[in-house]
């Protein structure tokens, strides 16, 4: 006879699709359906980033100023674990690829780094602006942060110190950073809706070396988020960028022309997130829901509707879960 433990898990669903709004709830969809499935409270704060641990167990909440840990499986409303030394909004957070820690970045002007197997906060950098994006190079050695006053760092954590600063545009906020896959290029986007692109070359020592490739101006408005696409898109690349303009649009990395133009929804797009194949794009909205869109058609299929205010971050795991070494 099965366990409850062994029937529950064959009840989880392999697609893991979450969002949070402005209405202080998480809710967790059947993607393909579009059906909620289960809805956590969060009254502390509204939660401005989502992120799922690469082994499906855990979703982590960034909220203003904790990070909290909630439990995929399970129908407890309570957070399994909350991180709370920063304190101003938690803008980013994301895990190692191993989920041994977990990376975030804050309004109050830091970057941390956190052992899930232990208490408290590793180690801080200081930005000395509001960080509004963190992402881990594939190398998984480095941290690259933008904030609010158009500073972009590169944090070795090898070695501990900041080990390059760019700024492209002067107080023009860095909105967004995204790397891809194989670390070859990293995009920045910004308030004035320009995407600004390099190539990130390894030196003779370990430091990565940014070398300007593109400038795109991508959109009128606020770019909200800029996302490059995963591995299994291949041989196909892609760099979806959401913007306040109320469109997703989608450009080819190859001499970065516009392919689609994602529209649907009726206010701000805040989020995207790709699926593990690239094959279709999550988005999540002020105008209250999420939509999947499918890559080929640049039609959405599905629509997601259930939260009462504006839908500012979403998360999918749809890949399998990482082998453990």
């Amino acid at each position: 006879m099965p366990t409850q433990e062994e029937i529950k898990m064959s009840q989880q669903p392999s697609v893991i699709l979450a969002t949070a709004s402005y209405d202080h709830t998480i809710r967790f969809w059947e993607a393909k359906s579009g059906r909620c499935y289960r809805t956590i409270q969060y009254p502390d704060s509204q939660v401005n980033r989502l992120e799922i641990t690469p082994d499906k167990r855990f979703l982590a909440a960034a909220g203003n100023p904790h990070i909290r840990l909630f439990d995929v499986n399970s129908n407890s409303p309570q957070p399994v674990m909350s991180y709370d030394s920063h304190t101003n909004n938690v803008m980013a957070v994301g895990f190692q690829c191993d989920g041994n820690w977990m990376y975030s970045g804050s309004e109050d002007g830091t970057v941390k780094i956190w052992d899930l197997r232990a208490p408290g906060c590793q180690r801080e950098y200081e930005s000395r602006a509001a960080v509004n994006t963190v992402v881990l190079h594939p190398n998984q050695t480095e941290l690259i942060s933008g904030d609010q006053n158009g500073n972009i760092r590169v944090w070795d954590l090898t070695a501990n110190s900041c080990s390059c600063e760019l700024v492209p545009e002067v107080d023009t906020a860095v909105r967004s950073l995204t790397v891809m896959w194989d670390g070859s290029l990293v995009v920045a986007a910004n308030n004035h809706g320009t995407c600004y692109v390099w190539r990130l070359l390894r030196g003779t020592q370990t430091m990565t070396n940014f070398e300007p490739l593109h400038k795109l101006q991508a959109h009128k408005g606020y770019i909200l988020k800029c996302l490059l696409s995963p591995e299994f898109c291949e041989p196909h690349r892609y760099l979806a960028t959401a913007s306040s303009d109320h469109t997703v649009k989608i450009w080819n990395v190859d001499g970065f022309t516009l392919e689609k133009t994602l529209v649907g929804h009726q206010r701000w797009v805040w989020d995207c997130v790709f699926s593990v194949d690239g094959a279709y794009l999550i988005t999540a909205s002020s105008d209250t829901t999420a939509r999947l869109w499918s890559m080929s058609s640049g039609e959405d299929i599905r629509v997601y509707q259930g939260h009462h205010k504006a839908t500012i971050c979403c998360a999918l795991h749809d890949g399998a879960e990482p082998s453990s070494s």
